[in-house]
């Protein structure tokens, strides 16, 4: 019985590793995720393919307008906006003015996850930034952003 006992509680020790380490991953993997297609793909660079790397294509930015309607804007329009923003020459941001985020936290449930992230435009803090993620078979893809104006 003490054999039994000292077994199953390695075998536990060991699956409570293996989670630990995929947490790990996970959240490595969504932070690159969201530093590749949202800082520097969408926000610094105008670059497609790494706007396409992270975003999924439904992807949906909501907000609330003064008015108290809520307002949606597509990942389709927002890169767009983005890609002629490099076309007018106004990307790539300049190192002053440089897009940066600092993650507060990662919250992950299976395939499901919430980011809550600062948001910083040139050092200045800007926004509080909720972005919502599902796990893809080609990975983590940013599905629906919220966010707060400081």
């Amino acid at each position: 019985m003490k054999k039994f006992v000292v077994v199953l509680s390695l075998f536990l020790f060991m699956v409570a590793a293996i989670q630990a380490q995929q947490k790990d991953a996970d959240k490595a993997a969504i932070k690159n995720a969201i530093q590749t297609a949202y800082v520097d793909g969408l926000q610094n660079e105008g670059d497609a393919e790494k706007i396409d790397f992270g975003f999924h294509p439904d992807f949906v930015m909501v907000g609330v307008g003064e008015d108290g309607k809520v307002w949606k804007y597509p990942i389709a329009n927002w890169k767009e906006s983005a890609l002629k923003k490099k076309a007018e020459g106004k990307l790539p941001l300049k190192d002053d003015s440089k897009i940066s985020v600092k993650f507060k936290s990662i919250d992950i449930t299976g395939n499901a996850a919430v980011v809550k992230m600062d948001y910083f435009r040139g050092g200045q803090h800007e926004y509080v930034d909720y972005i919502s993620l599902y796990k893809f078979e080609d990975g983590w893809k940013m599905v629906a952003k919220i966010f707060h104006k400081l």
